[in-house]
């Protein structure tokens, strides 16, 4: 099933990039679960990637749809719970909702504070939107998901290609198809100039929302299976559980879960909880 592919193929990407995250590219490409990396992570253990992910999943389940204060206490609680994995944007505006601030408030605070907010921890963590609402309407729920801790609306624009892309692969659009109407639908030209034409630039595994998201959509774009899409976003080092995530994310919604390397979907963190949710959001998305 595509939609349970996306998501758990977002999970495996996560897991397989989350011990070169940080790093530069590896001499010999990993091409199977292992641990170490800057967390000392064990093989198959994912990180705040598909923890967010969870947690968005988890309100559209619990709302029957998008809701900002419900999906920031849930952040609060896997924040609280593994700090370590949580980036300077997330993690400025978490301590602030925890304390009180309204979610939305707490964001506009630390996007002042920082000078910026345009990293990209919501587009890694967006794809259960695109599952779950159809292109009609995937778009508004992207930038209200992402403004939850990302003030910055390139950010949101980001989250909003990558979901309008899920969101129509999952319902049976081909990836190019599906490219083309998200394009269609970007209101950022520096995003739009990038993927216009993606194999003109080159692919930088970045912290940076644009950059990141040209980067997994140009290795999606160019891959031919599920198993070389996520091989090769991991291997290009840098963010690379992000990248791997949301090429995952990607990649899994084409070729769907049945694609994921069996060796790959038996070392996986917490397997069966996100085969159950995986399907659960499906079960219950918007047509």
């Amino acid at each position: 099933m595509r939609a349970v592919g996306a998501f758990i193929g977002l999970a495996i990407g996560d897991a397989l990039g989350a011990p070169l995250e940080g790093l530069p590219p590896p001499p010999i490409a990993v091409a199977e679960m292992r641990g170490g990396g800057i967390h000392d992570v064990l093989p198959g253990q994912y990180t705040d990637d598909t923890l967010q992910a969870s947690a968005l999943a988890e309100t559209l389940l619990e709302c029957g749809g998008f809701d900002p204060a419900d999906f920031a206490r849930r952040l609060v609680l896997v924040y609280r719970a593994h700090p370590e994995f949580f980036g300077p944007t997330s993690r400025a505006v978490l301590d602030q909702v925890e304390a009180g601030v309204a979610p939305t408030v707490a964001a506009r605070m630390a996007h002042e504070a920082r000078g910026g907010s345009r990293s990209n921890g919501s587009v890694m963590r967006g794809i259960p939107v695109g599952i779950f609402y159809p292109p009609a309407v995937v778009r508004e729920a992207s930038l209200a998901a992402s403004r939850v801790t990302h003030f910055d609306p390139v950010a949101g624009e980001a989250s909003a290609f990558v979901n309008r892309m899920v969101s129509g692969i999952c319902r049976g659009e081909e990836a190019l198809v599906a490219f083309g109407r998200a394009l269609a639908a970007c209101e950022d030209p520096e995003l739009r100039g990038l993927l216009e034409d993606y194999r003109a630039h080159p692919p930088e595994p970045s912290l940076d929302a644009v950059l990141c998201t040209h980067c997994a959509v140009r290795v999606f774009m160019d891959a031919p299976s599920f198993r070389d899409a996520v091989v090769t976003a991991v291997n290009l080092g840098g963010d690379a559980d992000t990248v791997g995530a949301i090429v995952g994310g990607l990649a899994g919604a084409r070729y769907g879960c049945e694609a994921i390397p069996p060796s790959w979907l038996a070392a996986l963190q917490d397997r069966e909880e996100l085969l159950d949710l995986a399907r659960r959001l499906w079960a219950m998305s918007r047509p």
